[in-house]
């Protein structure tokens, strides 16, 4: 299949141009003007008045998670329609092992949950103890194209590590030339905060900001990069949420550190006042980090300007309202995410462009091209190119929607985003070379593919 795109005003991370791309095999084999008169193709696309962007790729979804109120709610073949819907043709989901488990064992039984991925897919592994065999596992990952480590420092009873054992992992990854991508939040004093405001009879949703205060992020953070520091490990800070975080990272990339930054729509857009609702207004809101104050929204927006944070990813963890209702009596076990993948490119878009928080070209930046280089998918995605991968939006930049539960693709009868308003949206999006989003309605079902990732010489 060969499909010919005229017209195209091109955006790409660092320059825009006005030119013609032919696909064929999957590929952007020609990029010209007037390629019409010397190519045929299957099927012509007039792009004229719209932008052509790489497809999203977002590093950071938790597709058919495991929890105490049962799996979230979108499986892989559920989620990554979401968000082919919304642009993004790549997704990063995670590895969690059982304890005991080796982490080659769990990459295995966690691609085989992926199969029906509709988007191309890669992982981060999580590395939840330390055993003796957990370094050679760590470079058996590498080696077979994993070359990311996702570490909590929350959720001690669980999956998190204590800061001996995080050195230890982020030693061995920079050892084997990987990365370390961490969920910074002091594990000890927030499970301590928790359970004291039960204790008082604070129960609802409102008390889980309060368990979660900014300084135990960015208390995090700093202590995360002084680990990384002291073992030359890359470092790479998840959902970012606190102005006060910012500053530790920032000072970090100006010592030449490798440090990068990731931020989420929410965080941007949402605020804790959304919390002092009912029960079925406030639950949805439960996710973690939680919804900061207006001021730290103000921060987050000028890092992501300026390049202190690399990255708008989602974190996108949904759940229907039946298990947020788990924790009815009991904050503390409210399914804990939301969903986000399908709207991150419209919000953004919207809310960072339209206002002028963002230049087009930040916003391609921050939505595919540098999480494809930060994780080793650059050129193959996150670009628009000749060879590169024909993962392509044509987004209409007038088109006007509204955010609600009764019309997104994701698998939740809840959106924390409900009746927002966004300008833009695709037209088409093509994956692997094929039109599979046309005018809101998905035309072809692509089978995505696990890439394989290259680790930094």
């Amino acid at each position: 299949m060969s499909i010919l795109i005229r017209n195209a005003n091109i955006i790409r991370a660092g320059s825009g141009f006005a030119g013609d791309l032919l696909i064929r095999n999957g590929k952007i084999e020609k990029i010209g003007k007037e390629l019409n008169s010397h190519y045929n193709a299957d099927r012509t696309l007039d792009a004229e008045g719209l932008l052509v962007f790489p497809g999203g790729v977002d590093p950071h979804v938790h597709m058919h998670l495991p929890t105490g109120a049962g799996f979230s709610s979108d499986d892989f073949e559920t989620g990554s329609e979401a968000a082919l819907h919304g642009g993004t043709t790549t997704i990063i989901d995670f590895v969690t092992p059982e304890k005991g488990m080796p982490l080659t064992r769990a990459l295995e039984l966690r691609k085989k949950e992926a199969e029906k991925s509709l988007t191309d897919y890669s992982f981060h592994v999580s590395p939840v103890e330390w055993r003796e065999t957990t370094a050679e596992e760590i470079k058996t990952c590498v080696s077979s194209g994993i070359t990311s480590f996702k570490v909590y420092m929350a959720y001690k009873d669980a999956i998190g590590l204590d800061d001996k054992t995080l050195e230890k992992v982020m030693e061995a990854a920079a050892g084997a030339g990987g990365m370390v991508t961490v969920h910074c939040e002091t594990g000890d004093e927030v499970d301590a905060l928790r359970d004291q405001l039960f204790k008082e009879g604070k129960t609802s949703p409102a008390a889980h900001p309060v368990s979660r205060p900014a300084h135990t992020e960015s208390d995090a953070v700093k202590k995360a990069i002084a680990i990384a520091r002291k073992t030359s490990c890359p470092l790479y800070v998840v959902h970012v949420s606190a102005a006060a975080s910012l500053g530790h990272i920032r000072r970090a990339q100006q010592k030449g550190q490798t440090v990068f930054g990731e931020v989420c729509p929410h965080h941007l857009l949402l605020d804790d006042t959304l919390y002092q609702g009912s029960f079925q207004e406030a639950a949805p809101y439960v996710l973690s980090p939680p919804l900061r104050k207006k001021n730290d929204r103000r921060a987050l927006w000028e890092a992501l300007e300026d390049q202190t944070l690399e990255v708008a990813a989602t974190d996108h963890c949904p759940f229907f309202m039946k298990q947020k209702e788990n924790g009815l009596t009991d904050f503390r076990k409210i399914a804990n995410g939301a969903g986000g993948v399908e709207h991150r490119l419209a919000l953004l878009y919207t809310y960072g462009v339209m206002k002028n928080r963002i230049s087009l070209n930040r916003f391609v930046e921050v939505t595919s091209t540098a999480p494809a280089k930060i994780f080793g998918l650059y050129p193959q995605k996150g670009e628009i190119a000749e060879g590169s991968d024909a993962d392509l939006v044509i987004w209409e930049p007038w088109k006007k929607d509204v955010i609600s539960a009764k019309t997104h693709h994701q698998h939740s009868d809840i959106n924390i985003y409900e009746g927002m308003q966004t300008l833009g949206r695709p037209r088409y999006v093509i994956a692997g070379g094929t039109v599979v989003i046309e005018k809101g309605e998905m035309v072809s079902r692509p089978t995505g593919k696990f890439l394989e990732r290259r680790a930094k010489a």
